[in-house]
């Protein structure tokens, strides 16, 4: 590791902005989600709930601060909610959840049962595809193209909603998984495979053509409302799309519903209520108690979280001046808003509870969670489909995978032995170690196995893809394999016709898409899922591989691979928590230090545009620049308008976009691909990701396109360059962790160039601050699943 000696040009003049509290705006106008997703999830945390912090989120394009640069990142994860799914939901759950005995353990039960007979009712009575689901999925693309609009700044919302904002409601059935879930406390699974039950979906996924959106009728009948009580008339569009036909009564009946759309607070709401209800409003109000109770959900989704334990909802309610939050929660779960779930906590070493008597049942710790429906129902179906997968093994299994085992070798071969004998397996390890389910997916596939790979990203197909054992074939994206634009067909039953299913990035998989996936798989197949744990959750709610790893309900294969030379040795130190010096000869690893945020632009700029192509060849094209985030004197904004002046400077004509600009689009939650601009028409902003062509409609630029020559370490994860460049501003130290500079540090092949002002925050981020913990119940769910010796 070599230190950069400093150079004699001038520096230019700033110093980084105030930051504020953690969540605070970095933006006095803008206002925009980060702030808010770091409010929300902040408010939870404190109440016992820690969520990802800088870094793990449910998205990716929403953080306005440093210190909750990652986390507001999630914003994008929040997409809109199928009220007709919430009303069939509320009238079943009332019975059992208006009870005011919640608190009792009988009671719980009796409402746990009702809960669960209704998921049944309502997983016999689909008979197909979920119409509704695809009607709703432009829904999540527009309130996606309303939260970057609002975070940008450039909407009229922004200039009176000057603070920050939140997320839209709940994703579309089409964008989630099959409405399966079973009661809180599991039964062991029952013996005959799940999907013989399964009504059998569409033959193929294929996406579903993008809704006119909301009626003009509708859109004026909400920019009146929105009028009457002072709101932005510009927030018609987002509320009608938000809310669904009949947004304008919605609102008038219930003027807190307006936090459903991205951009509004709570104390927002608030004023809103008050012009439309005078007297009659007040902290009180029932209303009120509900709208928020669903708003903090979603923001500790933002967060991470699958879902919140009681007191830690309420705790939060509380502080958003809810008079009686056990109430608030018992009216959310009243009207289908939330579903409630006690988990038995085991907890190692403690003995097993005894009956006090025989007809009473063993007393036994126990945790109560409240979640949005759309993420408990998510992990309910991925606790089955994994179970499935676990338990219907093949028959002629040793038979058919007996020529994969025997043409490997070494790492490769122990993890065709264990996919030989289990439906389920996890692998770990760096980089490197992808070689190993490489040579697995070439094998297979030599052995006339119906076999594929998936990974997070375009870049990381094709780097899986230029590994020799696969000689490109067979691999794809998870969200092409989704999307059906890439991988097999499927069966008659809606199945993926695979026999092998490798996902090497497992650890950027959130609970939606990890359930999506392991529903789509046929009876006897098998799942590898690998990658680095000391990576980046996923953006998305839930932590899917680590819960994996923590219930052992499956082989696990370490792979004995190290990532090579010097940032290889570096990387794999912070992932222990020490940050060593290494020896890099030929100056793989160069230290920078800064003084300010300004310096820190400044000495960006020069090392991508002069520095590291004139010394190692590498184009500036080849190298990413890596910030904490979006907002800042240091974050993306900042460095990316510095770098366009220097690399590719023009007017901007198209939405501030020129021919040749790198860019960063994100069609989706939780995906960005790099790519360049080509050129803009009518039809729209005309891009190159990845080598294929892509046209954003003109309306969707401002959502779906930033400028790219600098991303946040969630945009980042799943792609590697020639080149990094980190930027690590004094302002970053509440935002850095070790799974962020793990991150960060390990997307350079070549070279790593790391620009310091955050002095001793760097390593302690390294040394004591882990990843910041996810409340989920995967691992709880998977528990009964695990097979017994």
């Amino acid at each position: 590791m070599s230190t950069e000696p400093e150079t004699t040009e001038e520096t230019g003049p700033g110093t980084p902005e105030a930051q504020g509290a953690p969540g605070a705006p970095d933006e006095a106008a803008g206002g925009g989600l980060a702030a808010d997703g770091g409010d929300g999830a902040a408010e939870v945390s404190g109440a016992g709930e820690t969520s990802e912090g800088a870094d793990g989120c449910a998205g990716e394009e929403t953080a306005e601060s440093t210190e909750g640069a990652e986390s507001a990142e999630a914003a994008e994860a929040a997409e809109a909610a199928e009220a007709a799914e919430a009303a069939e939901a509320a009238e079943a759950a009332a019975d059992g959840a208006r009870k005011p005995e919640l608190s009792e353990a009988a009671a719980e039960l009796a409402a746990q049962r009702v809960e669960r007979e209704r998921i049944e009712r309502r997983k016999a009575e689909r008979d197909g595809p979920v119409e509704s689901g695809a009607k709703l999925s432009g829904k999540a693309a527009d309130l996606l193209a309303a939260v970057r609009a609002v975070e940008a700044g450039a909407k009229p919302a922004s200039a009176v909603f000057a603070a920050p904002s939140r997320p839209a409601p709940e994703r579309t059935p089409e964008q989630g998984p099959a409405a399966t879930a079973a009661a809180p406390v599991r039964p062991a699974p029952e013996p005959e495979p799940v999907r013989q039950e399964r009504p059998a979906p569409a033959p193929a996924p294929a996406p579903a053509p993008a809704p006119a959106g909301p009626s003009p009728r509708t859109v004026d009948a909400v920019r009146r409302v929105l009028a009457e009580g002072g709101a932005p008339e510009a927030l018609g569009q987002q509320a009608a799309v938000a809310l669904g036909e009949g947004a304008g009564e919605l609102l008038r009946a219930d003027p807190w519903q307006l936090l459903r759309v991205p951009g509004v607070r709570p104390e927002q709401a608030d004023g809103f209520a008050r012009a439309l209800l005078g007297a009659e409003c007040g902290p009180q109000d029932e209303r009120r108690g509900r709208a928020v109770t669903v708003w903090l959900l979603e923001q500790a989704a933002l967060a991470g979280h699958t879902a919140l334990e009681a007191p830690a909802l309420t705790a939060a309610l509380a502080q958003r001046g809810v008079p009686d939050p056990d109430e608030a929660v018992q009216s959310a779960l009243a009207e289908g808003e939330a579903l409630v779930f006690e988990d038995a906590l085991e907890e190692p070493g403690a003995p097993a509870a005894q009956p006090a008597d025989e007809e009473e049942e063993a007393e036994r710790p126990v945790r109560v969670l409240i979640a949005l429906e759309r993420y408990a129902m998510a992990e309910e179906s991925l606790a089955d489909g994994l179970a499935r997968l676990i338990n219907s093994p093949s028959q002629d299994a040793e038979e058919t995978w007996a020529p994969v085992v025997a043409a490997l070798s070494g790492g490769a071969a122990e993890l065709a032995r264990a996919v030989a004998g289990h439906g389920l397996v996890l692998h770990t390890g760096g980089d490197a170690s992808r070689a190993e389910p490489a040579a697995l997916l070439g094998a297979a596939r030599d052995a006339g196995l119906r076999a594929l790979a998936v990974c997070h990203t375009a870049d990381g197909r094709d780097r899986l893809a230029a590994l020799p054992p696969t000689r490109g074939a067979g691999v794809g994206t998870v969200a092409g394999l989704l999307a059906g634009a890439e991988g097999p067909g499927r069966d008659g039953d809606g199945a993926l016709e695979l026999d092998l299913l490798i996902v090497p990035d497992a650890p950027q998989l959130d609970v939606e898409s990890a359930a999506m996936l392991v529903e789509s798989l046929p009876d006897g197949a098998r799942l590898v899922l690998g990658g680095d744990p000391a990576l980046l959750w996923s953006a998305g709610p839930g932590r899917v591989f680590a819960d994996l790893l923590a219930a052992r309900a499956c082989p696990q294969i370490a792979s004995r691979l190290p990532d090579p030379g010097p940032i290889g040795e570096l990387v794999s130190g912070i992932g222990i928590g020490e940050l060593n010096e290494v020896e890099a000869p030929g100056k793989e690893v160069v230290i920078v230090p800064v003084r300010d945020a300004g310096e820190a632009v400044h000495r960006t700029v020069q090392l991508v545009a002069d520095s590291v192509p004139r010394a190692f060849g590498v184009p500036v094209e080849g190298t990413v620049v890596i910030t904490p985030g979006h907002g800042g004197a240091a974050g993306t904004r900042a460095l990316n308008a510095a770098l366009k002046e220097r690399l590719n400077p023009g007017p901007g004509r198209f939405g501030g976009f020129d021919p040749g600009d790198r860019i960063a689009y994100s069609p989706a939650p939780g995906r960005t691909l790099p790519g360049t601009v080509v050129k803009a028409d009518a039809e729209g902003l005309h891009l190159s990701c990845a080598g294929a062509p892509v046209v954003v409609p003109r309306e969707r630029v401002e959502a779906w396109v930033r400028h790219g020559w600098a991303l946040t370490a969630h945009q980042a994860v799943g792609g590697r360059w020639p080149a990094a460049v980190v930027v690590l501003p004094g302002d970053a130290a509440q935002a850095l962790s070790r799974p962020w500079v793990y991150t960060a540090f390990g997307r350079g092949e070549r070279h790593l160039s790391v620009v310091q002002g955050a002095e001793g925050a760097l390593p302690r981020a390294v040394a004591e601050i882990p990843a910041k913990p996810r409340t989920t119940r995967l691992a709880t769910l998977l528990r009964p699943q695990s097979p017994t010796d």
